[in-house]
Parts: structure tokens; sequence; C-alpha cells
């Protein structure tokens, strides 16, 4: 097949959990041990690795035939710079998508799912054999984009971080977040085990997970709490849900203002009241962070850019 353009096709992948493990361990063999030591199914690691490689295969060679293609790991996504003109393959799980598209500038993502009978991919609406096809039909234009609103934090010390499906901001471990919360012209100090501020396309994620929680509690308590005009978030909603998880009350801390939108109009801010140990992370990526300690500000809004899935 001619090839279709010399912009680059950038596939990104990831590692399996067999990988994983045999990094961990060294060795297959001590790796195999070790699983199935713990009463495990070894098998299993083995036929999710298999799979995904021979779909990997399967994906590079179309794409190569269209035009040039860069593999990279999810693990390089920090620091990669693409081009502007890039098209991005995505081949994973549906988390490898949101990790990715945050670091995109408007480039189009084609999400694959490389085991249909093993993934649900609710953001992988493409499978191996459709690659070749839909990368034609991207480079014509003629495929619908899917806009997905993000969420950004920006500190007072110029850093920034996006998020496709949510933010934290709280304590690496099992420690109390002290802070001062704003929200328009309301303001409390907070004690809490952290924040967490989702967008439309993370409600399938952790706010299902918060609403799920409210619902069982209200029915433990003999008064149901219906959440179905929360659970109806579209991925393209200009606003953001924030909800503080298991907020303190106290002399010194209040607990009012612990579920709400962030709007355009009505950003979050924050003034973290912690010596140490404060962060604020995305999308379930802990070791791509921004601290968040004693006198540090930062604003929570809805993010002046969009992600774009190729549908």
């Amino acid at each position: 097949m001619k090839r279709l353009t010399e912009n680059k096709i950038i596939l990104i992948t990831r590692s399996t959990r067999l990988e994983e493990l045999v990094a961990r361990f060294n060795t297959l063999g001590q790796a195999k041990f070790y699983v199935e030591h713990l009463g495990a199914d070894f098998n299993d690691y083995e036929i999710e690795h298999g799979n995904y490689k021979n779909a990997l295969q399967a994906v590079e060679t179309r794409l190569r035939a269209l035009g040039r293609v860069q593999v990279l790991d999810r693990a390089f996504l920090t620091n990669f710079v693409f081009g502007e003109d890039d098209a991005v393959v995505v081949l994973g799980q549906d988390g490898l998508v949101a990790n990715t598209l945050k670091y995109l500038r408007g480039q189009p993502v084609i999400a694959v799912n490389p085991d249909p009978a093993r993934y649900d991919g609710v953001l992988l609406p493409f499978g191996v054999a459709d690659v070749a096809k839909i990368v034609i039909d991207v480079f014509a234009q003629k495929r619908r984009i899917r806009e997905i609103t993000m969420a950004k934090a920006e500190l007072n010390n110029g850093q920034k971080l996006y998020a496709v499906n949510d933010l934290f901001i709280g304590p690496k471990s099992h420690i109390s977040a002290r802070y001062q919360l704003s929200i328009g012209s309301r303001n409390e100090p907070q004690s809490s085990s952290g924040i967490i501020v989702s967008t439309g396309l993370g409600s399938t994620g952790w706010f299902k997970s918060i609403l799920a929680g409210v619902r069982g509690i209200g029915s433990a308590l003999g008064k149901p709490i219906a959440t179905d005009s929360l659970a109806n978030f579209k991925w393209e909603s200009d606003y953001l849900y924030y909800t503080v998880r298991e907020p303190f009350p106290s002399k010194a801390s209040a607990a009012t203002l612990v579920f709400g939108k962030v709007t355009p109009k009505e950003p979050m801010k924050l003034v973290s009241q912690m010596p140490e140990h404060g962060v604020i992370f995305s999308d379930g990526m802990e070791t791509d962070y921004l601290e968040f300690n004693s006198g540090i500000q930062a604003v929570i809004s809805v993010a002046e850019k969009k992600g774009h899935l190729v549908v």
C-alpha cells in the first residue's frame, strides 16, 4: 500500500503485566514461581501478553504501510514532544488513552482495543482490523472527532498539570491533608484525605465509585439518594465536579464545601497547609505529580485545551 503521508504516526504502547513481573523478578521463571507460589494462575498472564504482542505486531505492520511510525512506550509520554501534524494511535486499555490525551495539543487519537474479549474498552472504539481504514479516514478528515473536556491544576510557581479523568489533591500516604479551599466567595479551612476533581470522561471511573458510595450510605440509612442526574456527566461538559474525601470537622477545620461544580467562572482555589507530602497528580499516574506543600497555591479549573478522540 502506498504511503499516505510523511507526517508521523505515533503508536503508544505499554508494558504487559508479564513484562512488569519479569522486570521485577529478573527472569520469567522467577516471575512464574512467585505468582504460582501465591496460588494465582500464571497462564492468564502469558495469554494476555501473547494477545497484546500479536495485536501490536499486526497494528504496527498496518501502520508502516501507511506512513512513518514511531513506537512510544507509556513511560516516555511525559517527556515526548509531539509534532503538530502527528496522528496518534493508542493500543491498550482505557487508562492508556487518558494518559496519552493529556500530553497532546489537538492531535487526533485513534484508540485500538488489543483484546476485546478481555477489555470492555469504553474509550477503545476500534479493533486491530480497523486500523488501516480508520487512519486513512483520519488523514482524509472523514472521521468524527469527539472533544473531551480536561481539568487543569496551575500552581503559583508556574507549574501546570492536566487531567483527562481526574485530579487528586492530597497527601502521598494515609495522613490528613490540610488546606484552605475557596470556590467563588465561599472558603473554609479543611482537613481530609484529599480532593478528587472529576471530568465528564472520568465519570465512568473514580466519580462512579464516589456516587456508588453515596447511594450505598443512603440505602443503608433507609434514605435512598438519587444520583442519576450526576451520572449523566458528558465528556464535553464545560464543568468539573469536586469531591472532598473523608472531610473532618473540628475547631480548626470545616466540612461544608465537600461536593460541587468547578466552572470556567468559578474555579477552585487551594492553599496548602501541609509541611510535606502534599501532591497533585492526575489520571492515576502517581509518578508524574506536582508538589503541594505549605505556601503553594493551586487553581483547579476547566482546561483551555481539549482532548480529541476519533470515533
